[in-house]
């Protein structure tokens, strides 16, 4: 024993003692530890720690917006310890927290910047919290249902007109705070108002009475408009646009309005467009896709050092984009940001007699990766962007240049490599129809399991390969399906039926998704209608070596009547331990016990939503999922099984563990129930914006928009 005693401390003494770190070491280290911790656990260990973790760098901002494990006694707390130190404050998203908690911001009397999107706040208590905070410059809120600006007092209305960057969520047709923020130089507005009430009674987009108030554009800088679909929030939208079109503002420079579908061009909006042709240099430019097909807008349109542009959905032609927005192979190297998703002609000359499926001229998309150089994300997803058999002009090659690039989304169909599609004989792979009828039988190669054997099956001649091997930086990657639609769209019933995959996308398969495995910095994935997926081999690849990957999303891999991946799932499951979100939507998806004893290796998993036609699930095997995860908090499954299996286990899962999770979210409910998009209108908006809803997000918005 004395001998044991003697080893065990000269081991310590050979040690390193973490208090041994200079203080800008364990600064750097306790930035990484969320701020409730620091304050309510780290600081109470030892009196250097004590003092450390109040340093002003760790608590100048406070974010709790992904802090799931927060509650309002913690909040109660920490601003009562720190709440004179805090300067910036973000509780987005914070849905579980009741509305009283907001009372406690009254503490931090120096706060310069307020995130409360998705939390619960109501007129009074914004008054009264608002009241408090004279230095407030920046503020994001919600606009419920009951908002009522006539109860914002004298001295709210005095710390609104000093806020110059404004978020504001509109779930009701309402200005807002908008008319009392006299000194705006950001508005960023998104509109989330449904169509119909609870009660099924039609909305109006007419403001409610006392709303007539005008808004101050007059110092406006940036305009955000984003709308969910419905006509009441394109009504909404043209009120807040009818005061920018009497004036233009001489300062502005980003102008971005994102709105899916139909959405018609009128006699104002022309007026604005008009003015802001005349008097204003861009630097960002979003537009509905009426407003900018068949005109001559970007002709007319002057830009300065432009940093994002979205093209989303335009039939914009490939010549448009050269000759107006990049002027010809202008030098455009401030373009950080490009989106052209179901811009389906934008790398052709023209699009009046071409075809969606035709090849595309890859003379426009090099102009594209000369001029913009320095480009960070890239969008061209939704789309037929099929490369000719040109020698060194593949898509895959030319963008290979982009060496900036940390997001990137591509069709399937632009990454198959044109030789091997053409001299290739179909196998029988491709022969198996897409279908949900009756499975075929074919003959499966075997793939190997060996990490070492498998890489010396993969074509790493092939251009996507190289691809993948040149963006060594890359963050986030979508491979998605020209013609892939998700089963669970926004507002609308199920969609039963999908489109088949495009012709070209045939030969995509394990091959390509083995290539992905190359990106060692890769967070997030989402692969969607790869219909050449055998064993799903590729998968284990990015789980071994992607050991960064946080977010996964798999969408209709393979034969659509049966889950052939599954296997090679489970074992890429094993070795995610950063995966944080998972989202899976396949038809006939078996959520059964061994698939979740493989996702109860994802230790930091918080996030699971799965969508299945005909699919099913053990509720027993779920139950154990739940009790050996103790990070998920939201756990969405859209299945086949019946309302009550649904229903029962919804209960069991919240019953269990709502009391020791506070943010858990749990909506389990048959896929093709008719009233699905009223259990969807209950979801918090950030788990519905951010997973639930399938939707490319590369460049969705201009970089760093909010903080």
């Amino acid at each position: 024993p004395q001998e044991i005693i003697s080893g065990e401390s000269e081991e310590e003494s050979n040690g390193v003692n973490l208090m041994e770190f200079s203080d800008e070491i364990l600064l750097h280290i306790l930035s990484y530890v969320p701020c409730t911790d620091l304050v309510l656990n780290v600081r109470r260990t030892c009196r250097k720690l004590a003092t450390l973790c109040l340093d002003k760098s760790l608590t100048h901002t406070v974010l709790l917006q992904k802090d799931y494990k927060v509650n309002k006694d913690k909040v109660k707390q920490l601003m009562r310890d720190i709440g004179k130190e805090i300067y910036q404050l973000n509780m987005a998203g914070c849905y579980w927290l009741p509305s009283s908690t907001i009372d406690h911001v009254t503490r931090c009397k120096n706060l310069v910047k307020l995130n409360l999107s998705g939390c619960h706040v109501t007129s009074l208590r914004l008054s009264k919290m608002l009241s408090t905070l004279q230095h407030l410059r920046s503020l994001a809120i919600d606009v419920n249902p009951g908002f009522d600006a006539s109860q914002l007092s004298s001295e709210c209305k005095a710390t609104l007109s000093r806020v110059s960057e404004l978020k504001q969520t509109l779930y009701t047709p309402s200005y807002g705070v908008v008319p009392c923020c006299t000194s705006l130089e950001k508005l960023l507005l998104y509109f989330e108002i449904l169509d119909r009430s609870r009660e099924g009674f039609m909305l109006s987009g007419q403001l409610m009475v006392g709303e007539s108030n005008v808004p101050h554009y007059q110092n406006l800088r940036v305009f955000y408009a984003r709308l969910a679909p419905g006509y009441v929030n394109q009504e909404v939208v043209r009120l807040y646009l009818a005061v920018l079109s009497d004036r233009t503002p001489e300062n502005l420079h980003a102008f971005l309005i994102s709105a899916p579908g139909s959405f018609a061009e009128t006699g104002a909006t022309k007026n604005l467009l008009d003015s802001m042709a005349r008097n204003v240099r861009l630097d960002a430019l979003q537009l509905p896709k009426a407003w900018i097909n068949g005109s001559g807008l970007l002709q007319h349109l002057k830009f300065n050092n432009p940093f994002y542009f979205s093209f989303s959905r335009c039939t914009l032609s490939g010549g448009h984009l050269i000759q107006r927005v990049i002027n010809g192979g202008k030098d455009l190297k401030s373009l950080t940001s490009l989106n052209l998703s179901g811009c389906v002609h934008c790398l052709a000359p023209e699009s009046l007699f071409r075809k969606a499926e035709d090849d595309i001229d890859s003379s426009i998309l090099e102009s594209l990766v000369v001029s913009c150089c320095n480009l960070r994300h890239l969008n061209l997803s939704a789309a037929h962007h099929h490369s000719s058999e040109s020698i060194g002009n593949h898509l895959c090659q030319l963008l290979s240049r982009l060496k900036h690039l940390l997001s990137l989304a591509l069709p399937v169909c632009s990454i198959t490599d044109v030789a091997a599609n053409v001299e290739k004989p179909p196998t029988a792979s491709n022969l198996v129809p897409q279908t949900f009828g009756r499975k075929v039988r074919i003959g499966i190669q075997t793939y190997p399991r060996n990490l070492a054997d498998q890489a010396n099956q993969k074509i790493e001649s092939s251009v996507f390969w190289a691809l993948m091997g040149s963006l060594r930086f890359l963050e986030t990657l979508e491979v998605i399906g020209s013609s892939f639609s998700s089963a669970m769209p926004r507002n609308e019933p199920a969609i039963r039926n999908s489109l088949p995959p495009c012709v070209r996308a045939q030969s995509v398969g394990d091959s390509e998704v083995a290539a992905i495995s190359q990106l060692t910095y890769l967070q997030s994935l989402t692969l969607a209608q790869l219909p050449n997926i055998l064993t799903g081999s590729g998968l284990i690849s990015i789980g071994l070596q992607c050991q960064h990957l946080r977010t996964l999303s798999l969408a209709n891999l393979g034969m659509m009547g049966k889950v052939v991946y599954m296997s090679a799932l489970m074992d890429m499951l094993k070795h995610c331990k950063c995966l944080r979100d998972l989202r899976l939507e396949q038809p006939y998806f078996c959520a059964g016990a061994q698939f979740f004893q493989a996702l109860s290796h994802c230790s930091s998993l918080q996030r699971l939503c799965i969508v299945s036609r005909s699919g099913t699930l053990q509720s027993d095997a779920v139950m154990s999922f739940m009790a050996n995860c103790l990070e998920v908090i939201m756990c969405h499954m859209f299945m086949g099984e019946s309302l009550t299996v649904c229903k029962n286990l919804q209960q069991s899962i919240v019953r269990s563990f709502q009391a020791d999770r506070p943010a858990l979210n749990v909506v389990i409910f048959p896929l093709l129930h008719e009233d699905l998009t009223e259990v969807i209108r209950d979801v918090p908006m950030r788990h519905l914006d951010e997973i639930t809803l399938f939707k490319s997000r590369v460049a969705e918005e201009p970089p760093n928009l909010w903080w």
